[in-house]
């Protein structure tokens, strides 16, 4: 009886190893499992229409011959083409402008808010960040309605004081119009960036400037804006890919003011024009890679300066 139960306890114990071993396997194949719908997602929505979009990139739809293979001819008619240079320099003028003014609002409200001076400071966190939560569709018309020459509210103020308020919808004030809405839109949304990333900030660190008699301004200066640095590249590549992919707003606008905004005002505008209207579909594809491409050489630009001022 002794024997067996001898017996029975060495097994278990020469047991317990392997079953250790096999739920170590199980363990470690979950984690492909609990990815596996993302990837599946990933994959057919994303990579499956980007390669359908190179595909189509390198044929042509011609009267004669049909959907004929034509390599590269796309892409190199694309680089040449007026139209598409015209478009990206338009919206680069675009990034230059909204993009300062933008990420200088988020940044002083961020800073403001993380002061601790302001009173109803949860209040004005939600106004901030509520432009955000209204569709871009929506907040286009909107403002598209103010802008209006005729029955917009700045038009008729400026009327019964005397005064012609500017025409923002004409080709001069387009651009700031533009970037006006986008402005109002998305400095709710890098201003919560910036303002989650000063509050993982140490309490210690502003006790020791305090300390060494930092004052707000001196805080501000040389421990909080460079503890925000990540944070601000991070919304400053967002800011890039955003303004290169410039199209619901001038869109929705281009029916307000069609002799300002043509089918080609921006190059995501104009791509889509090529396909949907111009029925160039094989064209339309290779101006959007085309425009990815300078995305990612824009990025890989703000990429670099970061980095170079960072080891400096």
């Amino acid at each position: 009886m002794t024997a067996m139960t001898a017996a029975s306890t060495e097994d278990f114990r020469r047991a317990r190893p392997k079953r250790r071993r096999l739920g170590g396997l199980r363990h470690g194949a979950a984690g492909p499992l609990f990815i596996a719908p993302f990837m599946v997602l990933f994959l057919l929505l994303f990579l499956t229409p980007l390669g359908y979009a190179a595909y189509l990139s390198l044929f042509q739809n011609r009267l004669v011959g049909g959907n004929t293979f034509v390599g590269l001819d796309n892409y190199l008619t694309a680089l040449k083409d007026p139209l598409l240079r015209e478009g990206v320099l338009r919206v680069a003028a675009f990034f230059a402008i909204q993009v300062p003014v933008m990420m200088l609002l988020a940044l002083l409200f961020a800073l403001a808010l993380d002061s601790g001076l302001l009173r109803l400071a949860r209040v004005i966190r939600l106004g901030i960040f509520v432009p955000y939560a209204v569709p871009s569709v929506v907040a286009t018309l909107m403002w598209g309605y103010l802008y209006g020459p005729d029955f917009g509210p700045f038009a008729q103020l400026g009327r019964k004081i005397g005064l012609s308020a500017p025409d923002f919808l004409s080709d001069g004030w387009m651009l700031g119009s533009l970037a006006n809405v986008v402005t109002w839109e998305f400095v709710g949304y890098n201003m919560i960036i910036l303002y989650a990333a000063l509050r993982t900030i140490p309490q210690e660190l502003y006790e020791a400037a305090a300390m060494d008699g930092a004052g707000a301004w001196r805080i501000a200066w040389s421990v909080k804006l460079p503890a925000l640095r990540p944070a601000l590249l991070l919304t400053l590549l967002f800011s890039v890919i955003g303004s290169f992919q410039l199209f619901n707003e001038p869109k929705l606008l281009q029916t307000i003011a069609p002799d300002v905004i043509d089918s080609s005002y921006t190059a995501n505008l104009y791509a889509f024009s090529l396909a949907f209207t111009g029925q160039q579909v094989n064209y339309a594809a290779a101006v959007s890679f085309l425009l990815g491409l300078v995305i990612v050489i824009f990025s890989y630009a703000v990429l670099l300066t970061a980095n170079r001022r960072r080891a400096s």
